[in-house]
């Protein structure tokens, strides 16, 4: 179970990485759809930020390292 968090974790770390360089990527365009596709990239990225830092969290129940 942990090994598939940890999969996980990583899956979603790396669809970070994506939308954030594409992101970046974004802001060199200069047609009339930038701004609203900008728009929707932070959101997606901030919806999957969450999800890492939640995955995160489980991997630090699962270890032991955090502790109630």
């Amino acid at each position: 179970m942990q090994m598939l968090i940890t999969i996980l974790f990583y899956g979603a770390l790396a669809a970070l990485l994506v939308v954030l360089g594409l992101g970046i990527a974004n802001l060199a365009r200069t047609d009339e759809n930038q701004p609203s596709r900008s728009n929707k990239l932070m959101r997606m990225r901030i919806f999957i930020q969450a999800i890492v830092i939640a995955l995160l969290v489980v991997i630090g129940f699962m270890a032991g390292a955090i502790h109630f």
